[in-house]
């Protein structure tokens, strides 16, 4: 996906509301847990959030599935 056109969120715009529907790229099918710290929140055209990851797959791969508590 390109994100060039993507507006980069700020950190005072990522409230829990906002956050907790953001779609999360390039980590695959598997649910991980991840600091926010690692990635980069932004909205694209349809002022939909998500967010994206430079770890790579076999870097996810390794991490344990993560499981609601």
């Amino acid at each position: 996906m390109d994100h060039t056109n993507h507006v980069r969120l700020t950190s005072t715009e990522l409230t829990p509301d906002l956050l907790e529907d953001a779609t999360i790229y390039d980590i695959g099918a598997k649910p991980v847990a991840v600091p926010a710290s690692q990635l980069e929140f932004m909205r694209d055209e349809d002022g939909d959030v998500h967010a994206v990851t430079n770890w790579t797959k076999d870097q996810l791969k390794s991490m344990p599935e993560h499981h609601d508590a």
